[in-house]
């Protein structure tokens, strides 16, 4: 447990914060089929306290992006027959990520925040959406 940022709560709490790969199939079942434990650099950083919790000196630190795409990683490794992938802003707001996704041409619909610059075949553009991130006030 460390003090972060956990969506439950919606603010920093002491709290375990987990990554999931969840599997929908065409006939609307869903499973979840992968996970990883985010551990924090601070806990990473501290390998007595990583043994003490029964945490291998095998296990580096990796943000939630790199722990999604290592189980990405092995869904197609084992064969997952799967269309494309999502995830919220944590994850679409990483380049690596999305660069990784588009090299081994997996689709994907990831969010990003309103005032995201994304490049298009037109030139780079702001995202801007919903209108009220380009409104005075708004979050963008």
């Amino acid at each position: 447990m460390a003090r972060q940022y956990t969506g439950t709560a919606g603010r920093v709490e002491n709290s375990q914060a987990g990554v999931f790969l969840a599997y929908a199939a065409p006939d609307g079942s869903r499973a979840l089929i992968d996970r990883e434990l985010y551990l924090p650099e601070k806990w990473t950083g501290d390998r007595e306290r990583c043994r003490a919790a029964g945490i291998g000196d095998d296990v580096a630190f990796a943000t939630k992006p790199q722990l999604a795409k290592s189980m990405i990683g092995r869904a197609v490794k084992a064969g997952v027959p799967f269309s494309w992938v999502t995830g919220d802003e944590a994850y679409g707001g990483n380049p690596g990520l999305r660069e990784w996704l588009e090299k081994e041409k997996i689709p994907y619909v990831l969010g990003i925040a309103c005032n995201a610059m994304i490049a298009t075949a037109v030139g780079v553009k702001r995202a801007g959406w919903p209108p009220s991130c380009l409104r005075p006030g708004g979050s963008g």
